[in-house]
């Protein structure tokens, strides 16, 4: 090979790496522009903020009446709109009936799915299900397997739970 040929082929070579480069910058900028991205952003933080809250929300240490009344606390913290307004309503009542009762709840997520998201309204709903393990004051204790729908609105610190609905078991014939 000439040097006229070493010369052409190694501009080729640079020509072609340098159109390989542009088409990743641009591609790269048409997928951060990209709106589908921003939806999977927010449908994940929606999922995820969710899965904490109904948790949360499914927890409750009734060892005392600090440990409810902390309980209590994270349970406004995981909710908004009217389902905050009527857990601030009756937290004197569920601090007493929580006190009394001495059990404690440990709820885990074991899976939840987004059915519904609007960015714009910020709004979504999610399913999920859910496993509480429940220990009552002597020792005795188990586990429930709970079913929900849940109604998260946007805020200022993230999604929150606005509505929360059990969904009964199904039972075909």
């Amino acid at each position: 090979m000439n040097d006229r040929a070493k010369t052409l082929a190694g501009r080729a070579l640079l020509f072609t790496a340098a159109l390989v480069c542009a088409l990743g910058v641009w591609s790269y900028a048409q997928a951060r522009g990209d709106d589908s991205l921003a939806y999977a952003k927010a449908r994940d933080a929606a999922l995820a903020d969710g899965r904490r809250h109904l948790a949360r929300l499914n927890t409750m240490d009734g060892k005392d009446a600090g440990s409810v009344d902390a309980g209590l606390t994270a349970w406004l913290g995981s909710s908004t709109g009217a389902l905050h307004d009527r857990l601030a309503n009756t937290r004197k009542k569920d601090a007493a009936s929580l006190t009394r009762s001495g059990a404690t709840a440990r709820g885990k997520v074991t899976d939840a799915a987004l059915t519904a998201l609007d960015e714009r309204a910020g709004t979504a709903v999610l399913i999920a299900t859910v496993d509480v393990g429940i220990t009552e004051r002597g020792g005795k204790g188990g586990t429930e397997r709970k079913r929900f729908e849940v109604t998260l609105a946007r805020t200022g610190e993230g999604w929150k739970v606005r509505a929360l609905d059990a969904i009964p078991a199904g039972g075909g014939s």
